[in-house]
């Protein structure tokens, strides 16, 4: 079968306002950069291309710390709608000569390159419209997902769209598993003290 070829974009989801942290967790540091710049640097070392960096909240700021990242940045005015609003600003930036999309969120340092290489890689080799991850029974970020399913996260309505999709095309899907330590997000002050203090991160 021959692989897939076009770029698959990158889509990363960085407009919340962190209201569980109390301050924009995005700057926060971790292992010298960023939690932003790392995720970034993260996604792009795993070969996604166009990444797109979703902004809102504080998003000068956050502009500010893509500077020299080889990344372009979207608005989404609407942020403050949720991550669903974010989803679809990043799916309409995605350029025509891009065969899909990998839907991330920036406050998962625990996701790796590797893991990125692994997913575009399964999805070039098959034909199924989506890549899912599977955290030991925890369906989660990141998502692939085909251009041919742009029309449907864009249409979507209610909670959480990208999952809509998931589990409507679950039985079509390829399923990449990781262990359940690469879930860990940062959402409240002790989930960045854990970070900090035990796990590093791989790059």
């Amino acid at each position: 079968m021959p692989e897939r070829e076009g770029p698959v974009a990158g889509i990363l989801l960085a407009a919340g306002t962190s209201s569980r942290m109390g301050s924009n967790k995005l700057f926060f540091e971790l292992e010298g950069e960023s939690v932003l710049r790392g995720a970034v640097r993260r996604a792009l070392a795993g070969g996604l291309s166009p990444l797109l960096v979703v902004l809102g909240h504080q998003s000068d700021e956050a502009a500010r710390e893509l500077e020299g990242l080889p990344c372009q940045w979207v608005l989404n005015p609407l942020y403050e709608q949720g991550i669903n609003s974010s989803l679809k600003s990043g799916i309409l930036a995605v350029p025509p000569e891009a065969r899909a999309a990998m839907v991330l969120l920036a406050d998962m340092p625990f996701v790796t390159p590797e893991m990125i290489a692994a997913m575009i890689a399964r999805y070039r080799e098959t034909r199924a419209p989506l890549v899912i991850s599977d955290y030991e029974g925890v369906n989660a970020p990141p998502m692939l997902y085909d251009r041919s399913l742009f029309n449907e996260l864009l249409t979507m309505t209610g909670e959480g769209c990208g999952r809509q999709v998931v589990k409507r095309h679950r039985g079509e899907a390829e399923v990449l598993a990781w262990p359940a330590s690469a879930l860990g997000d940062i959402d409240v002050p002790e989930d960045y003290a854990r970070v900090k203090s035990g796990n590093s991160l791989n790059s």
